[in-house]
């Protein structure tokens, strides 16, 4: 066990902690816990949007899946995720800034009623659980890694989470801004040196490259046939659109000084993100040149592990401390962000519809209770899951979001037919389309995507629902026209 490793660890969790009991003093009202009083610079929005992206399964997840299946195997993320903060910033930033809203529930109410908000903030919040539940047990793997199992992975998960949870209840969004700025300037420093030493290590970056093109793993197009191209776009708008109607992207959105921010600020990091992704895939690339089978081995068995174990393996002490500074920097920003975001939709969009008459303060408190209450429940969900992969857990997560939430966003901003009919029909169609396609309830989606499938169905629902009733006026009154000139 290095000790020193465990101390620079150690001393960087409490740094972050403090900065987010400072935060904490800044707090005055639910607008600035919740959006940081909408007063955020270009700078600070790219980098916790950056931040927020950028969780454990892009460190330890995507990399390993790549040395594995190539681009083909990762085209959910990071493509569809980063795709996915582009277009929120060429056409959702602005429309929704400009409404000033507290949360992506309130457009639901105002666009559509009560009921359809209820229903989709419940459908946001629950896609939060398998997300937040792989950052956390992500920690468990890190502190169990760090302390040679000296400490077991579900321990390190309740540390981890207790070490988030503790300046996310204090500080709200106003302290996962600033802790982001922070975590993302030693992830991009921590990364960026660790794979020019990888490629040291593995005698150049050309050997590396020369490696990855003998495997083909440049390659992302799927096989040309209909089953394989099918589930292929499915996984790519699994995040790419089911990522949009999210709390997390609304309030990096929200927190903006302007709508021009907004917009710029989440198309900056979205590209940032797809480009810096490439950075940890070219370490893990690295360490099957320097190990061989030995690395291919542990990404086919455990691949989580990889990229941990080469670094420890094979880096110095210096590097280690880089490598385990990045790694804590993208996780603690990304499980921050995604408690943060259902618990504060939870309360503005479902509480208060049972307590209409809550003020400002009971809503805080609230909040931060509601913060305590879903970190609790999604480690109990961890713990549960454990040995599910942690990209598995993240991928997982957006299907209900695409299938539920995303259809009545885009067409209630772009479609001005789009009914409250229609979007109860849409959310009917498409989870009911999407659950028929379940693993357990039969061979479906073995042959089509269900979350694909339940998309498809969504627009569906949304155009028949909402014009069946003007259609079917229009036909009752021309056959009283009819009837009036017989």
């Amino acid at each position: 066990m290095n000790i020193t490793l465990i101390v620079f660890v150690v001393l960087y969790l409490l740094g972050t902690l403090a900065l987010g009991v400072w935060a904490g003093t800044r707090i005055k009202n639910t607008a600035d816990f919740a959006v940081a009083g909408r007063s955020l610079p270009l700078v600070m929005v790219v980098t916790t949007t950056f931040a927020t992206w950028f969780g454990a399964e892009t460190v330890m997840g995507i990399p390993a899946k790549f040395v594995q299946g190539g681009l083909s195997a990762i085209v959910e993320d990071p493509f569809g995720a980063g795709t996915c903060l582009v277009l929120v910033g060429l056409f959702f930033a602005a429309r929704l800034y400009k409404q000033n809203l507290l949360t992506i529930g309130d457009f639901y109410r105002l666009r559509y009623g009560k009921g359809v908000e209820v229903f989709c903030s419940a459908a946001i919040i629950l896609s939060y659980l398998g997300w937040v539940a792989a950052q956390i047990t992500a920690l468990g793997l890190v502190f169990s890694v760090l302390t040679q199992g000296a400490m077991s992975e579900t321990a390190g998960m309740i540390v981890g989470t207790l070490a988030v949870l503790i300046y996310v209840v204090v500080g709200g969004f106003l302290a996962v801004a600033w802790t982001d700025f922070i975590q993302m300037i030693v992830l991009v420093v921590g990364l960026s040196v660790i794979a020019v030493f990888s490629a040291d290590l593995a005698g150049g970056s050309d050997k590396v490259m020369a490696m990855v093109q003998s495997k083909d793993l440049l390659n992302i197009l799927p096989q040309p046939e209909f089953k394989d191209v099918a589930f292929f776009i499915g996984a790519a708008l699994t995040m790419m659109l089911g990522s949009i109607p999210q709390q997390d992207v609304f309030q990096r959105v929200m927190s903006a000084k302007d709508a021009r921010t907004a917009r710029n600020g989440a198309v900056i990091g979205g590209v940032s993100y797809i480009l810096f992704a490439f950075v940890p895939m070219f370490v893990v690339a690295s360490a099957v040149v320097v190990m061989g089978q030995q690395a291919l081995d542990i990404a086919k068995d455990d691949y989580q592990r990889l990229l941990p174990t080469f670094v420890l393996t094979k880096m110095p002490l210096l590097m280690q401390i880089l490598f385990f500074g990045a790694l804590l920097s993208a996780i603690k920003s990304t499980s921050s962000a995604t408690l943060l975001a259902p618990s504060t939709s939870f309360v503005e969009n479902i509480v208060k519809n049972l307590r209409p008459h809550m003020g400002d303060k009971q809503q805080l408190l609230a909040m931060r209770w509601t913060i305590v209450a879903f970190a609790g429940l999604v480690l109990a969900y961890a713990i549960a899951m454990k040995g599910t992969p942690i990209y598995d857990l993240v991928s997982a997560a957006y299907q209900v979001t695409l299938v539920g939430a995303f259809v009545p966003l885009v067409m209630g901003l772009y479609w001005k037919r789009a009914t409250t009919q229609g979007a109860i029909f849409s959310l009917a169609a498409g989870i009911s389309v999407w659950i028929m396609f379940f693993p357990q309830l039969g061979t479906l989606g073995e042959h089509f995507p269900g979350q694909l499938a339940g998309l498809i169905a969504a627009f569906v629902g949304m155009i028949v629902g909402s014009l069946a009733p003007q259609w079917l006026q229009n036909r009752h009154d021309l056959k009283h026209h009819v009837t009036g000139l017989n």
